[in-house]
């Protein structure tokens, strides 16, 4: 079926066309037109997928200079997989109607765990598990070892991507997740970095929330992504909790005793580098010293873990003297740990700010709030210029610093909850502290910064507040404008 919307032309690959579907179509090119953001609704089994990429593929191929990307997020691997079917169906129809091929490419991409093909780590269960598998296969410092040691086992398939991957294109067309697990498994080549190359160049990408929204995985995927992209949030009634969860975090007295134990496996390890190699310290010393936006620039393979959104000016900053070190590094860490431990032991609930938390961490262990504020990106330089492995080890450590960088970064949408336990009904003494985001519009306000058009849509909104709050960061885009 060919549509007639404001005089665009649209193909829709089914035989008929729901009302609803129509008006969609007219509000979202409305919302094309002006170059903004829009929240639009619309009843769920009504079609609003296909209606979705219809509209937005027609326009692309109109005004391919004022639009060249679609990024289409959803929440599940399934929902992903009944995207990439549909844009399947609709670019198959285009060249059933125009009679040549479209030069089109459109992706899914989801994590390692569901696109690895190497034989032993896609046997792992865990995400996290396959992540940590996978860097000590391809982390550059392994590859550089494995040259001069060959008893070091690397990733065949990475070797075979990084050395023909990046200087052939893939074919026109869609693939879904197993698409490009066969197209890996034909060319020998790693179906996730090679997924990754290709997000630069694909005219439609289709993955999950977490890769625009969960800036410790945004900084890593989406931050090529240029800004005449069409963002579209699909079923999208519960997307303020994927807001909120991105930048809330939850310590508990478990989590604290291994961040103990992985600070005293680092002061050993830092303690063994100075003996062996002091040099490569010396070398991450002056790097910190220039600053982070030098620190930036890293191999894909070596990117574990990311600063919590870090605003633009404090990325221009150098890392605070006192943790530049290695060992102050990990002494302030540990300072800053008892503290938290201090604080643990409560017999009623506690709720406080974060500037109360800061005022009182101040006072009594003399940590200041700068410092803490580079947490996240201090840890990361160490366990990089320390060659780690295993780096799912050291969690409970990289989620202790990622809690220091957001809670000295953010003053306001937060709050601190201290709870004596987790479950009422347990005789053991384990407390929890909750820093918990109250305000949705903190996590998404990035992604409307840097693009010009987003689109949220669902079949229903489940939260009036986040809505209103979403609305209202409309509103102040477009008086920017």
């Amino acid at each position: 079926m060919k549509l007639n919307i404001d005089g665009l032309l649209v193909y829709m690959p089914y035989d008929y066309i729901y009302p609803e579907q129509y008006k969609y179509m007219h509000e979202l090119k409305r919302g094309l037109d002006h170059k903004g953001h829009c929240v639009l609704e619309m009843p769920s089994g009504t079609g609003k997928t296909i209606t979705l990429l219809s509209l937005i593929i027609a326009y692309m191929k109109r005004y391919p200079e004022q639009y060249n990307k679609l990024i289409y997020c959803s929440r599940t691997v399934p929902e992903i997989e009944k995207v990439m079917s549909e844009l399947k169906r609709l670019i198959a129809y285009y060249e059933k109607e125009t009679r040549e091929q479209q030069k089109f490419i459109g992706v899914a991409m989801s994590s390692r765990k569901n696109l690895c093909i190497h034989p032993k780590v896609s046997q792992l269960r865990l995400g996290k598990e396959v992540d940590s598998a996978c860097m000590n296969l391809t982390a550059s410092y392994i590859r550089d070892q494995a040259k001069a040691d060959k008893s070091i086992e690397t990733c065949s398939y990475y070797e075979q991507y990084d050395k023909y991957g990046r200087e052939e294109s893939i074919p026109y067309g869609v693939y879904n997740l197993e698409d490009m697990k066969i197209y890996g498994q034909t060319k020998r080549w790693c179906p996730y970095f090679l997924t990754r190359y290709i997000l630069t160049h694909a005219n439609a990408i289709v993955y999950s929330y977490h890769y625009l929204l969960d800036p410790k995985i945004a900084e890593i995927i989406s931050k090529e992504l240029p800004k005449t992209s069409i963002i579209v949030f699909d079923e999208a009634h519960n997307i303020d909790n994927v807001c909120i969860d991105s930048m809330s975090i939850t310590l508990s007295k478990t989590i604290l005793e291994r961040a103990q134990k992985n600070v005293d496996d680092l002061k050993v390890i830092v303690q063994q580098q100075k003996f062996n190699d002091e040099n490569r310290l010396k070398q991450e010393y002056e790097n910190l010293v220039k600053g982070l936006r030098e620190q930036a620039v890293q191999r894909e393979t070596d990117a574990i873990l990311t600063n919590p959104i870090l605003p633009e000016h404090v990325l221009k900053e150098n890392i605070p003297g006192n943790i530049r070190q290695a060992e102050h590094f990990l002494v302030f860490i540990k300072r800053f740990l008892e503290y938290m431990k201090t604080r643990m032991y409560i017999q009623h609930v506690v709720k406080e700010s974060p500037p109360s938390f800061l005022k009182d961490l101040q006072v009594r262990v003399c940590i200041e709030r700068k410092p803490l504020r580079f947490c996240s990106e201090r840890l990361r330089s160490l366990l990089r210029a320390l060659e780690t492995r295993d780096i799912h080890l050291y969690q409970p450590l990289i989620l202790l610093c990622n809690f220091a960088t957001i809670l000295s970064t953010y003053t306001k949408g937060f709050t601190l909850i201290i709870e004596p336990s987790s479950d009422n009904k347990s005789t053991n003494y384990n407390p929890v502290l909750h820093f918990t985001c109250l305000d949705s519009s903190i996590a998404i306000k990035p992604v409307f910064d840097r693009f010009q058009s987003v689109i949220i849509t669902s079949g229903r909104y489940k939260s009036t507040i986040s809505i209103n709050q979403i609305i209202s960061l409309f509103i102040f885009h477009r008086n920017k404008k």
